[in-house]
């Protein structure tokens, strides 16, 4: 005679909400044991996923599948419930929750903090392993005191590579790079130092333009500075739009010819503007008949605008003013041969790794010349950039004039990468 079959036990659907609400007062194995049932079957009412509720509102719980049972995570009939999205915890977060689980217990804990006893288990094991040497634990996070030194150190090192720059251009330049902080904080660790904030007065103006696209118009002038006994001028073209430094050249005088070599040179890398702003300097402008710059930028079609006032110069007037705090006022030049050679390296860091106030305090001229604004935004938003720098800037799609021919004055020219080679014989 065969053994007779036990019989499983029905659970109506108020039966199960009874043993699931107090499931979740006094844990799983507690009200198993008040309630006489087994506990594996109390534990899949209370983490399965519900079904939808019925058409009375109710829930089903009928099938076994029901877990969720509460007010809270009852959801409209024909839709979706969210789905959960895993919470990040800190060190000190883990060490509360920590301590509250080995007072009150996992069940507790999570009706408290929200934290699955799987984690506050892992968090455990790895404390207990952290304590016999075998790796960190999650409850120690760095020394306060050891984030604020290499902060310190990073603002620190940017100001002694450069020198010239404020609090509030060394705190943009860290952002660029990926790291965070305030004006304030920049200051006071520089002041630490040895800063001393110069004393600037500042005229209030409403009267500001600026050119709409690359090569719309450029800025020339002149900057007289002495090395040692020797008179230099540095002449500098920049374009308005993006502030980028197009061309420069050094002489002992404000000749007319640099102004036109340099000229050429700018156009023949960077292309054509379409006007071009100047004082009535005499390499410039003539005050009887054109003059010789006149003359070319009037043979390319480029409009000569003569600035009746500083202020309509004023950005090249600015960069003139911030070169020769940057870089004259800061260093010592030997002969005039060191100072061509750092004067083109510091032109290249301001056009391709200088942030500038004017293009909104993250941007260098670089990212406006050459239409990278965009990517550069995303990427320093995005955290990555340190990522950024001048060998990552992709020129390949630039169109270049890698060869051509040119007449001057009559006098054919080989031009090879922005480069005059050699004139060809007349």
């Amino acid at each position: 005679m065969s053994k007779e079959r036990t019989r499983r036990r029905q659970y109506s659907v108020e039966e199960r909400a009874r043993a699931v609400n107090r499931a979740r007062e006094v844990g799983v194995g507690q009200a198993a044991r008040e309630l006489k049932m087994p506990v594996s079957s109390l534990g899949n009412w209370l983490h399965r996923k519900h079904k939808p509720p019925g058409a009375d509102g109710t829930l089903d719980l009928s099938s076994g599948s029901g877990a969720g049972l509460g007010d809270d995570e009852v959801t409209a009939p024909g839709t979706k419930k969210a789905k959960r999205v895993a919470r990040r915890y800190t060190p000190s977060e883990k060490a509360t929750i920590l301590e509250y689980s080995a007072l009150h217990g996992p069940a507790a804990t999570k009706r408290k903090y929200g934290v699955s006893r799987y984690s506050i288990r892992d968090w455990r094991r790895r404390v207990e392993a952290a304590a016999a040497g075998r790796g960190e634990s999650p409850t120690s996070g760095p020394d306060p005191a050891d984030i604020e030194a290499r902060r310190d150190k990073e603002i620190l090192d940017e100001w002694r590579r450069h020198p010239g720059l404020g609090p509030s251009q060394i705190k943009n330049q860290l952002r660029r790079k990926g790291i965070k902080t305030s004006v304030n904080t920049v200051r006071r660790v520089m002041e630490e130092a040895g800063y001393r904030p110069p004393k600037v007065r500042r005229h209030e103006h409403d009267k500001r333009f600026e050119s709409v696209r690359p090569n719309h118009m450029w800025h020339a002038d002149f900057l007289h500075r002495h090395i040692n006994k020797c008179s230099t001028f540095t002449l500098i073209f920049i374009d308005d739009f993006s502030r980028f430094v197009v061309g420069h050249g050094v002489d002992d005088a404000e000749r007319a010819d640099l102004v036109l070599d340099t000229f050429e040179q700018a156009v023949a890398r960077h292309g054509r503007p379409e006007m071009v702003m100047t004082d009535k300097g005499s390499a410039f402008w003539s005050w009887r008949g054109i003059s010789r710059f006149t003359a070319l930028l009037t043979e390319m079609g480029v409009d000569h605008i003569e600035a009746e006032h500083k202020e309509w110069n004023g950005k090249i007037e600015v960069f003139n003013a911030n070169l020769s705090k940057e870089l004259f006022d800061k260093h010592r030049f030997y002969d005039l041969a060191e100072m061509r050679r750092r004067l083109k390296t510091h032109l290249h860091w301001y056009d391709h790794r200088r942030t500038h106030h004017a293009l909104g305090g993250l941007l260098v001229p670089a990212d406006r010349f050459y239409g990278r604004v965009e990517e550069v935004l995303a990427l320093i938003e995005a955290g990555a950039g340190a990522e950024l720098s001048a060998d990552t800037l992709d020129l390949r799609r630039r169109p270049l004039d890698l060869f051509k021919v040119v007449s001057i004055d009559g006098q054919p020219e080989i031009w090879l990468m922005g480069q005059r080679i050699l004139p060809l014989p007349g």
